[in-house]
């Protein structure tokens, strides 16, 4: 036989050969990035399919694992917990603790994904805090490349913290038991996670200056015009006020609506600002129907410069009260601002606001009118409305949205940058920190799956309204889970074509006679490397009973053979494939292949010298 019938009928008809193809195939293109990464994945199914190595079950089997869904579950929370605000909040404490400097922000972020990853998982820590992350980025005006990447290293570093923190925990010690009957304690990685969480964070404060943003990126406006912007344009900082609402005032017990204060006094009533649980709450919709209550605070915007306000005060047993800040920072999570101009060929043209009923129609108040670039005084609801003309309009954040949605008398112009915190379902806070605990506790406890306790969570944000099922559906990054699912079968394939047998087999006839640091250094390498095809899991399934029968047959303890390989299997820091953590991340930071490459592949020998290190001090053979 010659070589070349040899390489047809031998090499290319080796399905592991096509497998490997396949792989190189699919590193390139995405180390190329001309094409999608989901698209990658959805090519790879295709031509695991084709080639006839997998079925379509084996093909197809990433739809059905329990994983995939826990991350489409955990996106659910995240988006919760910024509907709620309750992801505004945790940013401002962040940046209030931080004093604005991105290094500390970075050090508070890593330290807290990393502590509580330790008992819960990572996966679900990361898919809560990146639209935490997301907020303190634009708050600071700062790329999400900025953070994110440290947000996923602390996520997988989470993992080294505790024996309950990652699956390859729990499957290496599992081994261990079985085999040799030793066990490690609940504390057993801590100090060895301490020590990598400690350099992590000082290696990504030295490095976050390789996560540059593009030039493309840099040409591209960052900040939309803000609320403060659109106040000062019409000219509003003089004109809204807020009143305290006093007892005897013959406005308590009143429906706003029959107070009759913008026909009256051309006062509109913006919002109602009310204590309650300790916290203020705004109501921004359904004003008309709103009873006043004592100690309410009244924004409202006052058109008509002529009144007297001590006398209209006085009148009423109102309190002028401060007005604390343009930009509306605590009502910009429930109410907002948007300029609106009627089409060229409204119905509404030629009719005053009052005529429209812009209140009672939309719930929402007409504040400011600009036409040709100047901007109108005066009682604004009795303007005739002209082609051209801009209406600044304020309420309820959801009002705004329905009424881009439901009239074609409107155009919506660009929204400013504060929609990016709207937090419609504000009120429902407490319910959905009481979800996430509740989904903690039971990921904790391990009464139940994680996927179950995840579910569970998702269901009491929509009993709470925290959440709806148009915000639970278009908050999953569905390109996210394609990649994961299109990169299961390499896991089912090397396995099935013997390719991490041959791998294996190598290793252990190479290394076998090296010295003992050595041997910890080659499970490390290959732990890894395996582990940028595979989950970490596999990987440790895998890698755990070939150290234990490596160091058997040393006659060495095991304990540090095992740890090793469940540090190494955490340790997926170097491509976006490598774990789902980092998968989270790609899309929301605008990642690209190599990104992960110049940031994980130095980090990954740096984990290693110190769990080489580290590791026989701890225990030894």
């Amino acid at each position: 036989m010659n070589l070349s019938t040899f390489w047809q009928q031998t090499v290319l008809e080796t399905p592991l050969f096509w497998v490997v193809t396949f792989l190189i195939v699919a590193v390139i293109l995405f180390v190329r990035n001309k094409i999608r990464m989901d698209v990658v994945a959805l090519l790879v199914m295709l031509a695991f399919s084709l080639s006839g190595i997998l079925t379509v079950d084996e093909v197809l089997a990433g739809f059905s694992d329990p994983n995939i869904v826990l991350i489409a579950l955990l996106f659910i929370v995240g988006e919760g917990l910024v509907r709620t605000g309750v992801a505004y909040q945790v940013s401002e404490w962040l940046m209030k603790v931080a004093k604005n400097s991105e290094t500390r922000v970075l050090v508070l972020l890593m330290l807290a994904v990393a502590g509580l990853g330790s008992f819960m998982s990572s996966t679900g820590v990361v898919a809560i805090f990146i639209p935490v992350v997301l907020v303190i980025c634009q708050q600071m005006n700062i790329s999400p490349k900025r953070l994110m990447m440290p947000l996923s290293i602390a996520g997988l570093i989470s993992g080294m913290m505790t024996l309950i923190a990652t699956a390859p925990n729990l499957v290496v010690n599992s081994e261990l038991i079985r085999t040799t009957g030793e066990r490690l304690s609940f504390f057993s990685f801590t100090p060895i996670g301490v020590v990598i969480l400690v350099m992590g964070i000082l290696y990504m404060l030295l490095t976050r200056r390789w996560l540059a943003v593009s030039d493309d990126e840099q040409n591209l406006p960052i900040n939309k015009h803000s609320i403060r912007d659109l106040i000062e344009t019409y000219k509003l900082q003089d004109r809204t006020k807020r009143f305290v609402v006093k007892a005897g005032s013959d406005f308590i017990g009143q429906p706003l609506e029959e107070l009759h204060l913008r026909s009256n006094y051309a006062l509109n009533v913006l919002a109602i600002e009310r204590w309650k649980h300790f916290r203020p709450i705004f109501l921004a919709s359904s004003l008309g129907k709103a009873e006043i209550k004592e100690k309410d605070i009244l924004l409202i915007d006052i058109s008509n410069p002529e009144l007297d306000l001590a006398e209209f005060c006085q009148k009423h047993n109102l309190e002028p009260a401060e007005l604390r800040g343009y930009n509306f920072n605590q009502q910009s999570k429930l109410m907002g601002m948007v300029e609106v101009t009627p089409i060229p060929d409204s119905d509404y043209l030629g009719r005053s606001v009052a005529e429209v009923r812009f209140r009672s129609r939309y719930g929402l108040n007409v504040i400011g009118i600009k036409r040709n670039n100047e901007i109108l005084t005066g009682n604004l609801v009795e303007e005739p409305l002209k082609a051209g003309d801009l209406l600044l309009v304020i309420g309820a954040w959801k009002l705004i949205q329905d009424m881009r949605n439901k009239t074609k008398s409107f155009f919506v112009l660009d929204y400013p940058a504060e929609i990016e915190r709207a937090a419609p379902a504000q009120s429902q806070a407490p319910h959905a920190l009481f979800s996430i605990f509740t989904m903690v506790a039971l990921m904790v406890s391990g009464i139940v799956p994680n996927v179950v306790a995840a579910l569970i969570a998702c269901l009491l944000l929509a009993k709470f309204r925290c959440i709806d099922a148009k915000s639970a559906y278009s908050s999953i990054h569905w390109s996210s889970l394609i990649l994961i699912i299109g990169m299961m079968p390499f896991s089912i394939a090397l396995q099935k074509t013997g390719g991490i047998d041959l791998i294996v087999n190598f290793m252990i006839s190479t290394v076998g006679g090296m010295g003992k640091h050595w041997i910890l250094i080659s499970l490390f390498i290959l732990s890894a490397v395996i582990g940028l095809f595979i989950s970490n899991t596999a990987t440790a399934i895998l890698m755990a009973p070939i150290a234990i029968s490596m160091a058997q047959h040393l006659n060495l303890s095991a304990v540090p053979f095992a740890m090793t390989v469940a540090v190494a299997a955490s340790a997926a820091f170097m491509t976006p494939i490598s774990s789902p953590v980092n998968t989270m991340v790609l899309g929301p930071a605008n990642y690209k292949f190599g990104d992960f490459v110049k940031i994980g592949v130095p980090f990954t020998i740096l984990v290693m010298l110190v769990t080489i290190f580290l590791v026989p001090v701890l225990f030894p053979f």
